[in-house]
């Protein structure tokens, strides 16, 4: 008998609003808010370009840029990323640019620095920080996406009030924040430094973009600066609708091919792969694996692996891949050691699945409760054990890709990628 349980890919289906035309959608929105009516020829716009892998993004900048030159304006691109890029302006300047935002895609210049401006004193008795060429620009216009926080809950959580507070800030500004919300919270900080920034740092629009299950662009929506915090709100809301889900809940190994970056703040997204609250499980949280299994880093996140510290048992590739300086960095500034803290690691994949299936009690191979995913954005086609194949013939939401077959190890004890062993290597 095999000592790993076979497998089946299945696909899932989610609700899929898609914005068709997105640099179309770009325009209209900006038109709609009548930015022109602000914007005298010649002023420069600072855009917030952030360190995440928002689906569109250079394409959505790049709109932007454009709408803004046919209304006489001087745009340029700030890297908006906190301590993200090794916390060095060219780090940072690298981050965007391997996500195709680069000057001549775009059509204006990047200016990147970690030189922040004390804006001011927040109620609270710390400075408040903003970058320094966006601070300078004549105008400056917020572009970030709307989605569930990696840590917090609350009514306002990941989105343009976040990049207000975190991107914008620089190193800085990140660093004290977080150490902010330890002796208060997220909601107070988020809200009290944001006010400041938007009263005080010529804050021209927010560009707000809300992604659907499938990674695709859902809604764009341009947003006034005084009514970003309660906008932002109702845009949670669809972006938590709209939001990927394991498609079994208590897996006893979920398994993900890479982390990074680029797929998450905390590499992994915990609203999908659960363990969103370090020490306790959130209520809410539907996904409550027992071991998360890593395989890899993601190129795009350049070797910083925070978020690494969720998973329970990883591979060395991990560890070799691993830039730790960059690692720590972000971490510590987000007040967060835990999530670089390396977990047990083994030399193939073969050895990492075989020591996390003798630890799930007493479920046999055949009884183990297996979710394979390529990422927490990519949950669309997932591989999962044959223990669930009645459940998923009894939903309207699963469609069954191909029969249960074994894990597809090479013979160094290696797994190909869930996207490669899936329908169309014939598998």
């Amino acid at each position: 008998m095999s000592s790993f349980p076979l497998m089946f890919r299945i696909r899932q289906t989610f609700e899929r609003p898609v914005v068709e035309d997105v640099a179309g959608e770009v325009h209209r929105q900006l038109k709609s808010l009548s930015l022109d009516q602000s914007i005298r020829p010649g002023q420069t716009v600072a855009i917030s370009a952030g360190s995440r892998g928002i689906a569109n993004i250079q394409v959505i900048l790049k709109a932007a840029v454009d709408q803004l030159k046919q209304w006489g304006a001087s745009p340029f691109i700030v890297p908006a990323m906190g301590s993200h890029g090794g916390g060095t302006a060219e780090g940072q300047r690298e981050v965007l640019e391997s996500y195709g935002i680069t000057e001549q895609y775009c059509g204006c210049p990047i200016r990147s620095s970690m030189e922040t401006v004390r804006v001011c004193r927040a109620v609270e008795g710390f400075d408040v920080h903003f970058d320094q060429f966006a601070y300078e620009a004549d105008h400056v216009l917020v572009c970030g996406r709307v989605k569930p926080h990696t840590n917090f809950v609350g009514d306002i959580e990941s989105g343009l009030m976040k990049m207000i507070l975190i991107g914008l800030g620089k190193h800085a500004g990140a660093n004290v924040y977080h150490r902010a919300i330890l002796d208060y919270n997220f909601s107070q900080i988020i809200r009290s430094v944001a006010r400041e920034v938007v009263d005080k740092c010529n804050i021209l629009a927010g560009l707000a973009v809300v992604e659907n299950a499938y990674d695709e662009t859902a809604r764009i929506e341009a947003v006034r600066p005084q009514e970003i915090e309660e906008r932002e709100k109702d845009l949670l809301k669809l972006a938590k609708q709209w939001m990927p889900r394991l498609p079994f809940p208590t897996p006893h190994l979920l398994l993900l091919d890479e982390i990074g970056k680029n797929i998450s703040g905390s590499g992994l997204d915990p609203n999908v792969a659960g363990r969103k609250f370090t020490g306790a499980a959130a209520e809410e949280e539907y996904a409550q694996p027992r071991f998360i299994l890593i395989r890899r880093l993601t190129a795009q996140t350049h070797g910083n692996a925070a978020g690494i510290g969720m998973a329970d048992l990883t591979t060395k590739h991990v560890i070799d891949e691993m830039d730790v300086e960059a690692t720590r960095l972000n971490c510590i500034t987000a007040a967060h050691p835990e999530g670089a803290k390396i977990p047990v690691y083994f030399d193939t994949d073969r050895e990492m699945i075989a020591s996390a299936l003798s630890q799930i009690g007493l479920a046999g191979p055949t009884e183990a409760k297996v979710i394979w995913i390529q990422n927490t954005l990519k949950v669309i086609e997932v591989e999962c054990s044959q223990i669930y194949l009645d459940q998923v013939r009894g939903r309207d939401d699963l469609e069954i890709l191909t029969d249960p077959r074994e894990i597809p190890f090479d013979e160094a004890g290696e797994l190909a990628g869930v996207t490669e062993c899936g329908v169309a290597a014939g598998m």
